[in-house]
């Protein structure tokens, strides 16, 4: 259940390719919405906190609103940013200064006019002064006088904070209720997986709304988005990113950046949420994004979707379950959970088995235990021995948690090969089992030791 209290909203509206993406951007103080050139790049809504202004807010960038050619979900990003205007306390209402008005624009205005939030109309790439004039084309829309400003260039763009400062401040009081309320740092969820994996439809089941836009086209999301939402009193976001495609099936332009923001909601996220489609099974993509995920040192859980289109007999799930290891072998320790998005079987899972794995990540180890765990593996199997000289391990400690990393302090850490690394590392998984999560091991010589001291 969502937080009462939270900032208030102000949702960036428009046709296509008006720039509201850019002017996100710079609204946030950092690029997070895609910005090209292609009409109809930003499909979901995508949020971002805005202190720029006064009165602290969130931004909601969305899809455009009208027609997009060659493109049959126009109807559903339409959806998309009437939820945000129904929920915004400010729209800013984009329109492009160089094309003029335009019938779209009218229909979108119509629809605006009925809005109970107030609405500036912004008028997005008025590069320059010669541009200021195009105000008064805009005057039939009934919205006031528009402010002309350039995104791409910052123009105007103080002036722009001010008008927003002046419409935020009846709602400072709950801005900063709800600043003090953020401070508690959340868990930070990230959807991953191969495009049409399910991941937007497991988020809205996850949210119980249409967050995001559930389309059968592959490679429907294209920014990472955040969700907000309270499970068991604690604070999640969950980030729903694009499909990451093979390295030579991404489109220049936009898909690549798509599968770059996809990395980056990788790197930010506590754990990765990597979902398999059971009809497809496993695939060579699959393990590329769980190499990602291992490459970042995050934590993970294995989804295997679509659960319900798959025959089934008593020993069905046991061999998807051991093909799936089998495949993931650089990393055993993920627990795997059998869920259909799309009829809800298992979902109830998913943010428990999150939740049990991000505490595994943060655990730490008494430094006893972790020495009584490492003397018994050197009794089972003592250190191997190179060139005549023998490797001589000291004892060890968690220096940190997330993820969990160990420093052993040995002779010489060129005497440790891998493989007997590896066995270390086994062995205290094996007493600490660490759930989805991967741990490091760190080591550190006794000549290194003397030259500190």
């Amino acid at each position: 259940m969502a937080n009462p209290i939270r900032k208030p909203v102000v949702a960036l509206v428009g046709r296509p390719n008006v720039g509201k993406s850019a002017l996100f951007n710079r609204l946030a103080g950092r690029t997070i919405s895609i910005v090209h050139d292609q009409p109809g790049v930003t499909r979901d809504r995508v949020s971002a906190p805005c202190s720029l202004t006064a009165v602290p807010c969130d931004l909601v960038d969305t899809g455009g609103i009208g027609s997009l050619d060659n493109i049959d979900f126009s109807e559903a990003v339409s959806t998309e940013a009437q939820i945000a205007m129904d929920t915004a306390e400010v729209i800013l209402f984009i329109v492009d200064a160089r094309e003029g008005l335009t019938p779209v624009d009218q229909a979108i205005a119509q629809q605006l006019r009925k809005a109970a939030a107030h609405v500036c109309l912004v008028l997005n790439k008025a590069d320059h002064e010669e541009l200021d004039h195009v105000a008064g084309d805009f005057a039939p829309l009934g919205l006031g006088g528009g402010l002309p400003v350039s995104a791409a260039h910052g123009r105007n763009f103080k002036a722009l904070l001010t008008e927003l400062d002046e419409r935020l401040q009846p709602f400072a009081e709950s801005s900063r209720e709800a600043e003090e309320a953020a401070r508690v740092t959340g868990l930070k969820i990230a959807v991953i997986g191969k495009p049409n994996a399910g991941k937007s439809s497991l988020l809205n089941r996850l949210v119980g709304e249409e967050r995001a836009i559930v389309s059968p086209i592959a490679g429907t999301t294209r920014d990472a988005v955040d969700t907000k939402l309270t499970y068991e009193d604690i604070p999640l976001t969950l980030i729903d990113t694009a499909g990451i495609r093979r390295r030579g099936k991404i489109d220049p332009g936009v898909e690549r950046y798509s599968v770059v923001r996809a990395h980056k909601a990788i790197e930010r996220a506590d754990v990765a949420l990597l979902m398999i489609d059971a009809e497809a099974g496993i695939t060579a993509q699959d393990l590329h994004i769980a190499g990602y995920i291992l490459d970042a040192w995050k934590s993970v859980v294995v989804l295997v979707n679509k659960w319900d289109a798959i025959e089934k007999d008593t020993y069905t799930m046991n061999y998807y379950t051991e093909r799936i290891l089998y495949e993931l072998n650089f990393m055993p320790y993920v627990p795997l959970v059998f869920i259909s998005a799309k009829t809800g079987q298992r979902v109830d899972k998913v943010l428990p088995t999150a939740l049990e794995v991000q505490e595994a990540r943060l655990q730490r180890i008494p430094t006893a235990q972790l020495n009584r765990v490492l003397r018994e593996a050197l009794d089972a199997h003592p250190a191997p021995s190179q060139a005549g000289k023998q490797l001589k391990i000291y004892y060890a400690t968690q220096v940190r948690s997330d993820p969990p990393t160990f420093l052993i302090y040995v002779n010489d850490p060129k005497l440790m090969h891998f493989t007997y690394r590896r066995f270390l590392e086994n062995r205290i998984r094996k007493a600490f089992p660490f759930p989805g999560t991967p741990i490091r091991t760190v080591l550190k010589g006794k000549k290194e030791t003397k030259k500190k001291k």
